[in-house]
């Protein structure tokens, strides 16, 4: 038996909703399993800024510094879009990326017979699609310094800095990543153009000599976005930087059916953060129109990453996939006959899950 001691933080948007919705699934599983689970709510983003508290309370950053496990809902309001960066809801989530030391998101987008009929390519393109992204989270674009926007003379600046400590980590998290897969390993950058990424391939490089049983490719920020809608099964592991990693593991959502199908781990700090991919989506809250699946396959990355409990991963995984293939659905993912009103809501999405992993689990002898 195993003590799963989770921080849960709803946020904003349908953020509650879909984080309700995957602790159902997580306290089943738990139960099923025989395992104890602890869960805390904490504020973050505009939920926390409207009780007067900033984008990430003290409480709450405390509060998940001293779990093991990190479950985000959404972040993000329309309301705050004139705030100063620091009094915007990402800055939390920003920030407490940073507080708990993770450097390393991990996204994976796999497309099963189950997922086919919704990916937005062909079935004979999307079909094997198996590849997680290793997105490093740290550094890059969104943390560098000198940054600015001066309004009054119509110029702004972002800094691209990277240390060769900080790409070595990550590329090292990759090669192990990728040699417990099939291992191949695509690095992705813009050496032709960047002197900071030069610095990336050399130090890839450098760390593969390590890596003898894994073969790398290097490619190009542009050619992997359109491979990435060409040939998708061709990649296995894709490392990438802060930047180029959050736009390419969007674009794989695509070939997935649903930015609401992804989950995702932030990795390798005092605790591990996970969170499905999409946006609070304000304009469905209430609705029970939300995609709980992002939600609830992070909660499956969290199983397997920090408590160490594959098989009960596996058997949410393969509930999921078991509902999809049945052609159950939210609004978000288009019918397979064009008929929006076979769409289920939040709710009953989540009872088909539940349902499938009960099916799923062996009676007590």
């Amino acid at each position: 038996m195993a003590r799963l001691d989770v921080a849960a933080l709803p946020g904003d948007g349908i953020g509650p909703e879909v984080t309700r919705a995957a602790l159902e699934v997580l306290h089943l599983v738990a139960t099923v399993g025989g395992h104890e689970l602890r869960v805390t709510e904490w504020p973050i983003g505009w939920a926390a800024i409207e009780a007067g508290r900033g984008p990430l309370p003290d409480e709450t950053r405390d509060a998940c510094r001293a779990a093991p496990a990190v479950l985000v809902g959404a972040v993000g309001d329309p309301r705050a879009g004139d705030r100063p960066l620091a009094e915007r809801p990402v800055t939390g989530l920003l920030a407490l990326r940073r507080a708990l030391g993770c450097f390393v998101n991990v996204r994976p987008a796999r497309v099963s017979e189950g997922h086919l009929r919704f990916s937005a390519l062909r079935a004979e393109r999307a079909r094997g699609v198996d590849l997680v992204f290793v997105r490093e989270l740290a550094g890059g674009l969104y943390y560098g310094e000198p940054r600015a926007l001066d309004g009054a003379e119509g110029r702004a600046w972002n800094t691209l800095r990277y240390e060769a400590e900080e790409i070595e980590r990550i590329a090292r998290f990759a090669f192990e990543t990728a040699r417990a897969r099939r291992g191949r390993l695509t690095s992705v950058d813009k050496a032709n153009v960047l002197e900071t990424f030069r610095l990336w391939r050399a130090t890839v490089d450098r760390v593969a000599t390590d890596f003898p049983d894994v073969e790398l490719e290097h490619m190009l920020i542009d050619r992997a976005a359109m491979e990435l809608m060409v040939r998708p099964a061709q990649f296995d592991t894709v490392l990438t930087s802060n930047l180029l990693g959050d736009i390419l593991s969007d674009q794989a959502a695509g070939v997935v059916g649903s930015l609401g199908l992804l989950g995702s781990a932030s990795l390798g700090g005092e605790s591990d953060l996970y969170e499905p991919v999409h946006g609070s989506a304000p304009d469905l809250v209430g609705t029970d129109r939300a995609n709980p699946i992002g939600a609830i396959a992070s909660v499956a990355l969290m199983l397997r990453h920090t408590f160490d409990l594959v098989e009960e991963a596996a058997l949410i995984e393969r509930a999921i996939d078991a509902v999809l293939a049945a052609g159950h659905h939210t609004a978000d993912l288009s019918s397979p006959d064009g008929d929006p009103t076979q769409a289920l809501g939040t709710t009953a999405l989540t009872k088909r899950i539940l349902a499938r992993v009960r099916e799923a689990t062996p009676a007590p002898a």
